[in-house]
């Protein structure tokens, strides 16, 4: 057992390999999904165009923004878990993935934009993350909940949570 006392259990034990591997990929999950899901709406609320209609909005747009947010939330969140840089507190976690989410919603809007770094319009990408990290602060307040170590900003159970941000 180790001396240091996991989110899990407050005596320090680690969870079985098996388990801790599935938290982790859900974990990973839970992430992108609501990286992706926030940079799709941020994409809907700030570049539809006309009079509210889905005809003027941007699905294709949001689609890809959203899911190359994903694929660098992915990213993001593996490298924390091979640099066990996972066990935080409620506060550091929040501040974290709010700026992976700024990151991710960034990269997103610049590889939908298949432009050189001058060309791009950074002002409305700025915004859009502004807006997702927004979003991700609310996520994060609104998901509290207390485990096993303390508070999580995570929407999985306390304990799956636990077992994913385990040494």
């Amino acid at each position: 057992m180790s001396t240091e006392a996991t989110r899990e259990d407050p005596t320090g034990a680690t969870p079985a390999p098996s388990r801790r591997a599935g938290a982790v990929v859900a974990d990973l999950a839970e992430r992108a999904g609501w990286t992706a899901g926030q940079v799709f709406c941020g994409v809907l609320l700030t570049t539809s165009s006309g009079p509210a209609g889905t005809i003027q909005l941007p699905w294709r747009l949001a689609l890809v923004m959203s899911t190359g947010a994903a694929l660098t939330s992915l990213v993001t969140s593996g490298l924390l878990q091979l640099g066990r840089l996972t066990r935080l507190t409620y506060w550091a976690d929040v501040a974290v993935r709010l700026a992976k989410t700024f990151i991710a919603t960034l990269v997103g809007a610049y590889a939908a934009s298949l432009a050189d770094v001058l060309a791009f319009d950074w002002g409305a990408a700025l915004d859009l993350a502004v807006v997702t990290t927004v979003a991700a602060m609310a996520k994060g307040l609104l998901a509290r909940q207390a485990g096993p170590g303390g508070q999580t900003p995570s929407t999985l159970p306390a304990a799956v949570y636990a077992n994913a941000v385990a040494r």
